[in-house]
């Protein structure tokens, strides 16, 4: 409506400056009215004047409303100078739009304040760095845990801790990272993780920074807690007979044999019992020697030799080796791949190990079961990760072994090592993996191998 207007000004402008030329010019060629054709003249004048003055004043307007927006300097207000109803209206809508945008303006700055106040009081450090190093951000947690009132850029940390800042400046996009560090005497595991964003043009990396320490100390303490019970049931059972034997025989040592004869029949069964109670410190010793081997080398797994290959051909291979067991227990056993193609990177020999440690335990947990079935898949999970998953329909395992089952040395069979489980978590670490057990009794237990 205002640009219509403007443009019907204009136009009544023009005809009107353009019926005083004619005038003008009439009376120049057509008359001696010397006093009519100067007023015609100056009208003519003034109606040039009136059009570049009314033409310039928009365009100033206008250049003045586009500076605003582009330096967003919203105070700029747009007054009626009386120019008509067009200007104004033009004005109106000038000034509307700055509103617009001051409104705007004034809505984005509450919400960065609104973020910076979560930011500053969240619990977990925040560092938003370039990739030279240059910190766009630093949050009071950070600070606090990093013994810095401001910081600019993250190399001035290299005094706080050099691997600290390798690891802030190289660790990329979703890559998690674990720095030991000793400040003051205070041993700090800082967990690190990484996302990147880009901002201005500019790759940003967002860093969250967590001393874990406590949580470390109660899960490590915990760890120790089960393992030294299972290490002292193990090596009481061993110790316990041991010694009351040993009591036995010492008893036995100290009795006066002068007045018996080597032919009598009490001799012969302190003799007896002396060979039984030694036969059996030597095999309780015996099991007690290979429980501690049985330790040691659960702590000796070779680092993985990672490489490419297709997990049809690692379940043929594992079909084939436990083909014989199967078949003796009239198992109905079933393997897949989906897709076939299927392919992964680990080591084949070690994860062969944990599903052949898996599969025997699930044959063992078949006996005497009607109808036994193992059902061995793999398969891409929703976020594209491998899953590995071993299924039997079992008795199964109850809740409160689930979380005991992968302890070294903890075992819910009749003479089992309890080394199987715990051996293949290990290997699954080492391959930056988890396997986690979920049983319904006398249902289904699955095992998940998750890569």
């Amino acid at each position: 409506m205002v640009y219509r207007r403007f443009r019907v000004n204009i136009t009544v402008r023009i005809l009107t400056l353009s019926l005083f030329l004619c005038l003008f010019f009439f009376l120049l060629f057509r008359t001696e009215l010397f006093a009519a054709l100067f007023i015609t003249a100056v009208l003519s004048a003034y109606q040039i004047y009136s059009l570049i003055r009314y033409v310039e004043t928009t365009n100033r307007d206008l250049s003045r409303f586009f500076e605003t927006i582009k330096y967003e300097d919203f105070s700029q207000t747009f007054k009626d100078d009386g120019r008509g109803k067009s200007f104004s209206e033009l004005r109106t809508a000038f000034n509307d739009v700055c509103d617009a945008f001051r409104k705007a303006r004034s809505e984005k700055e509450q919400h960065y304040h609104y973020l910076q106040t979560v930011v500053q009081h969240i619990g977990v450090g925040l560092i938003a760095l370039q990739r030279n190093g240059d910190v766009e951000l630093i949050n009071t947690a950070a600070k606090r845990l990093l013994r810095v009132p401001r910081l600019k850029n993250v190399k001035s940390l290299e005094e706080f801790s050099k691997p600290l800042v390798e690891k802030l400046l190289n660790l990329r996009s979703k890559e998690k990272a674990l720095v030991k560090v000793y400040d003051n005497g205070e041993l700090l595991y800082l967990s690190l993780y990484a996302t990147e964003f880009k901002l201005g043009g500019q790759d940003i990396s967002l860093v969250s920074i967590q001393n874990i320490q406590s949580e470390l100390e109660k899960t490590e303490i915990e760890a120790w807690q089960k393992l030294i019970r299972v290490l002292t049931h193990e090596i009481m059972n061993s110790i316990t007979p041991i010694s009351s034997l040993a009591s036995t025989m010492t008893d036995l040592i100290g009795e006066d044999f002068s007045g018996l004869s080597s032919d009598s029949e009490s001799y012969q069964e302190t003799l007896d019992d002396m060979r039984q109670a030694i036969k059996t410190i030597q095999k309780r010793s015996q099991g007690l020697l290979h429980f501690v081997d049985a330790y040691r080398n659960l702590t000796l797994i070779p680092q993985p030799n990672i490489q490419i290959f297709p997990l049809q051909e690692l379940f043929d291979r594992v079909e084939k080796l436990m083909q014989a067991n199967i078949e003796g227990k009239g198992i109905n056993f079933k393997a897949e791949v989906d897709p076939k193609s299927l392919e992964m990177t680990a080591d084949p020999e070690l994860i062969e190990q944990v599903l052949i440690n898996l599969l025997l335990n699930a044959l063992q947990a078949l006996d005497q079961r009607q109808d036994p079935q193992i059902h061995l898949d793999a398969h891409l999970d929703d976020r594209g990760r491998i899953l590995i998953q071993i299924k039997d329909n079992g008795p199964g395992i109850s809740k409160e072994n689930l979380d005991k089952i992968f302890i070294p040395f903890f075992s819910t069979k009749d003479g089992g090592s309890g080394i199987g489980l715990s051996f293949s978590r290990q290997i699954m670490r080492l391959h930056k993996g988890t396997i986690n057990a979920h049983s319904i009794p006398d249902y289904q237990t699955t095992f998940t191998l998750r890569f």
